[in-house]
């Protein structure tokens, strides 16, 4: 279609304000995200209320100076895309409110997207952008996409066609995400907000076979055959629809970890570390691994190591699984969980010992950011796809179908 193919877009859906100057679906001109860490990292969880409170503040100086980073105005733009959900819906309503007040202003498309679509095309906005020639066409084989972070662990077969790509719900938690569990753990062994990052860098430092966790297949239980799984996530069909064998828990290996603290009395020793580690009003944003090294002892080293190596172990036994089940040749695994280095090495070496393309995006694409929600919406801009005027925040939105498993 002619224009300039620039879509504004605006990411608001838990505690990162983003915006972002995508153009065609694969070049990013800009991506600016202020993060809230510091806001919720005393909290050792996203507070909802601040998170809105601190998206009102950010909004408008987040896409000026996205707007600035990429050298455009407001009236080079072909459309304004946002995320509609799945989210906190006083952080998404922020960021819809604006967006449509910036499309209403410029008479320009406004164009909903889901937000772990989102996440999908971050990997794709990653291979398009590598490409040599005529980036802006779709890749034409389809892949299943995992999308793993703080609120979501869903497996979904992602198949381009008519030049929009459609998506078919495999697999999902019927509890904790991942990156919840990598929070929750991180929470109760005294290291900071978010968990994973913490983990992962001192899972380095411990022996990943010291504790036996692990996973038990998911049996479907017949009261879920009407009603969603307990999950912040977003909402589907009935779960009893889904194969079992695709099918996540990791409220499980939480406990087991709890247990675990108590049986060996750790839990001092994790208050000492919280003491040690954040004595001042902000945790800091990032590791301090050698800070963090000095109050664990190898027990508790090795603890994490061995959580670690459990839940990246039954992600990839799952989407390998689902994998040689569809028949697929690519895999995407995304999200903020998807910045995890045992996950990316070992995802990376199981596809390679099975010839599979396996794919992540960019580690600043991994976490929640505004450029994949442009370039999942340039398919759209393309099929003129717009949302109505009505367009509001929906918590728990769904994305495409959902395949049977039985």
């Amino acid at each position: 279609m002619p224009g300039s193919g620039l879509i504004l877009a605006i990411e608001s859906s838990c505690d990162e304000t983003a915006a972002a100057v995508v153009q065609r679906g694969s070049r990013t001109l800009s991506s600016v995200v202020a993060s809230q860490i510091t806001t919720h990292a005393r909290y050792g969880g996203v507070v909802p209320e601040l998170a809105s409170r601190e998206h009102l503040r950010a909004i408008v100086p987040v896409v000026r100076a996205a707007l600035l980073q990429a050298d455009v105005t407001l009236g080079d733009l072909d459309a304004i895309a946002v995320t509609s959900g799945p989210g906190l819906a006083g952080a998404l309503l922020v960021g819809i409110t604006y967006a449509k007040a910036l499309a209403y202003a410029q008479n320009i498309p406004l164009i909903a997207v889901n937000h772990l679509e989102g996440h999908i095309h971050a990997v794709l906005l990653n291979e398009r952008a590598a490409r040599a020639a005529n980036s802006a066409e779709l890749d034409e084989e389809p892949a299943l996409a995992l999308v793993v972070s703080g609120g979501h662990t869903h497996l979904y077969l992602a198949r381009p066609a008519d030049g929009a790509w459609h998506y078919t719900l495999i697999g999902r938690t019927v509890d904790d995400a991942a990156g919840e569990a990598y929070d929750k753990v991180a929470k109760l062994l005294g290291l900071g907000y978010p968990g994973g990052p913490w983990i992962d860098a001192l899972a380095q430092h411990g022996n990943p076979r010291a504790v036996p966790f692990a996973f038990s297949q998911i049996k479907t239980k017949l009261h879920l055959g009407g009603k969603p799984p307990r999950t912040k996530a977003a909402k589907t069909a009935p779960i009893a629809a889904l194969d079992p064998h695709f099918l996540f828990s990791f409220s499980g290996i939480k406990t087991a970890v709890l247990r675990y603290v108590d049986l060996h009395n750790l839990r001092p020793e994790a208050e000492s570390r919280r003491e040690a580690l954040f004595t001042g009003p902000d945790a800091p944003a990032n590791p301090n691994v050698e800070a963090a090294l000095a109050t664990c002892d190898p027990q508790t080293l090795d603890l994490i190591a061995s959580f670690q190596h459990a839940v990246v172990g039954d992600l990839l036994k799952k989407t390998f699984a689902a994998q040689e089940s569809l028949g697929v040749a690519r895999i995407l695994v995304t999200g903020g969980v998807a910045a995890n280095r045992e996950l990316r090495a070992r995802f990376t070496s199981e596809g390679t010992r099975r010839n599979l393309h396996v794919a992540f995006p960019t580690l600043a694409l991994s976490t929640d950011n505004a450029a994949m929600i442009g370039a999942a919406a340039w398919p759209r801009l393309q099929s003129r796809e717009f949302a109505p005027a009505t367009l509001s925040a929906d918590p728990s939105l769904a994305l495409g179908s959902q395949h049977n498993g039985h």
